[in-house]
Formats: structure tokens, sequence, C-alpha cells
């Protein structure tokens, strides 16, 4: 992907996106005081540039019975081998998400499942039977006090390269 540089007006649309993916263009257009047809090329080219890499429908876990979210450090026996590892935490429907983290562990993983029997019988039966994963340290979360996208500020002033 090649250096791409946002202008205000990139940076009003996707701050306007993040806000509500749904937003018409149109809407969009007149927030930023340019035609439709301006937006439609801004977000496309947002879209080939990598700005923008999808949008997604976002389901409460809860709604699903997805009761426990937990995070759980992980260490590995062998560091080169983190993209085996990865490659069978793909194949766990259960994880959400994978960091490669600095410190004591390697990777961060954060998963959903129904209740804490179904959050053992992965660790145990799952996560902690791939090969390569020495160790695990499980945090379960009491509440997700903050969940946003990321935050998009218009820079007066930016210095352009």
């Amino acid at each position: 992907m090649q250096s791409y540089q946002l202008d205000e007006i990139d940076r009003k649309i996707l701050g306007l996106l993040v806000k509500n993916a749904r937003m018409p263009f149109l809407e969009i257009a007149r927030e930023c005081g340019v035609s439709g047809a301006a937006i439609h090329q801004r977000v496309r080219k947002l879209e080939v540039n990598e700005v923008i890499t999808g949008s997604r429908l976002l389901v409460k876990p809860q709604a699903l019975g997805l009761n426990v979210c937990a995070f759980i450090s992980v260490s590995l026996s062998e560091a080169n081998k983190y993209p085996e590892v990865i490659e069978a935490f793909r194949r766990i429907p259960e994880i959400v998400e994978c960091h490669f983290v600095t410190g004591r562990y390697t990777l961060l993983v954060k998963l959903y499942c129904y209740d804490n029997d179904h959050l053992m019988e992965v660790l145990m039966n799952t996560i902690q039977k791939i090969q390569y994963v020495q160790s695990t340290e499980t945090q379960i979360s009491l509440e997700n006090a903050i969940e946003r996208q990321v935050w998009v500020k218009e820079r007066k002033g930016a210095v352009k390269e």
C-alpha cells in the first residue's frame, strides 16, 4: 500500500462515516460542501488506497447468548512458530481478535463464549492443545465500558508531505 495523504474533506468524510456508516452520500456531500459525485469518488479512492478497509454489521454478542468475553494472554514455546499458531487460532470461531504484543506474552486473544464452562472447554481442549502454545493467562471482562471505532480528527493546518 502506498502512502495516501488525507485532506480535510477526506477526514470529514471519514469522521461522518465512523459515526454513522449508513449515512447517505448526499447528506455527507451537504456536510462537506461538495457534490454527491465528489463524495462517491473520494470514498472509492479511500477504499482503493485501503484507508477504508470495509464495512460490517455489528452484532451484540449477548443477543446470541455469548455472555462471557475473555482475554487470553498466550506465550509460545518457539517464537518463530507464530504463523502456525495464528493459523490454528483462525479455525476457532470463538476468537474474534488476536494481537501480537510486547511484554511477557506473545499474543493477546479476545474471545466470546456462552458461559464459563464453554470458556474452559475452549481454553483447555482447544487453545492449550495447540502445538507451540506454552502457557496462557485468562482475564474475564466484567463490562465493556467503551467500544467505538477509531477516532478521526480534522487536522487544521496539517502539514502535507
